[in-house]
């Protein structure tokens, strides 16, 4: 066979077809679907919207800081007066101008194909967070919701962090067990309320996290509600210890 003959053969052949397959369809923009040199990137433009989270930020929520406030380990007054569950946040972005853009058309205007590229840049921004990762497992919808939605984003995006770290992706680690009210418009407290008691972690389900290092995924922190409610229920499902990391973040330091 030729592969066999020519070991790089196969590498090259494949390299001709994307070729050939970029000039029938030109790569464009994930965000804007402008023109772009490579398949699943930004464009400039899109890129300048891009308002993306930097060193120094919180150690603790991942949320940026104004100014260098010095060296060692940094925690912003909010991580020191409300700490959360899970023991360390990290995100791509701030969530405004295209961050925002792009969870939307994942979320409500079908564009899987973005789950792919945001999650590249996901497992850029939580690269010492996965370190330390034993499982990816994303934040699960109520059933309801899945079946009117059709997909779960943060599952498209665990899998595909999963696949580029090559960490394993447990989408059934965790449950939603209780139908929540949307979380638009509540206040800090209400959306905390709004989850009690809304996740568990399957019977079937304990062994597979059970001291394990969990990385939990989602697509956007605002109040850290979600995030704290799901942690706490995979720690009590026996859990080591639970790192989340999501594609943007709603800043609540200034900045």
């Amino acid at each position: 066979m030729l592969t066999a003959r020519f070991p790089g053969f196969r590498g090259r052949l494949r390299e001709a077809a994307a070729a050939a397959l970029g000039l029938v369809y030109p790569p464009t923009c994930t965000g804007c679907g402008a023109a772009t040199a490579e398949p699943h990137a930004l464009c400039a433009a899109c890129w300048s919207g891009l308002r993306l989270i930097e060193r120094p930020f919180c150690e603790r929520l991942g949320t940026p800081f104004a100014l260098d406030i010095g060296v060692g380990t940094l925690l912003s007054p909010r991580a020191i007066a409300e700490p959360p569950v899970y023991g360390r946040a990290r995100a791509v972005a701030l969530y405004d101008g295209t961050a925002r853009d792009l969870v939307h058309r994942l979320k409500y205007g079908d564009r899987l194909d973005l789950a792919a590229a945001m999650a590249r840049m996901m497992a850029s921004a939580g690269r010492d967070l996965i370190a330390e990762t034993d499982l990816i497992v994303p934040v699960p919808l109520h059933p309801m919701r899945l079946w009117r939605r059709r997909f779960n984003q943060s599952a498209l995006l665990a899998r595909a962090v999963g696949r580029i770290t090559e960490k394993p992706c447990a989408p059934q680690a965790l449950a939603r067990v209780r139908a929540t009210r949307p979380q638009v418009g509540l206040t800090r407290n209400q959306r905390a309320l709004n989850l009690q008691g809304a996740f568990r972690v399957p019977d079937t389900a304990r062994p597979r996290i059970a001291g394990r290092r969990i990385l939990l995924v989602d697509d956007v922190t605002t109040s850290g509600a979600t995030g704290n409610a799901a942690a706490r229920a995979l720690l009590r499902g026996g859990a080591a210890g639970v790192d989340l990391l999501t594609f943007a973040t709603v800043s609540t330091e200034p900045l």
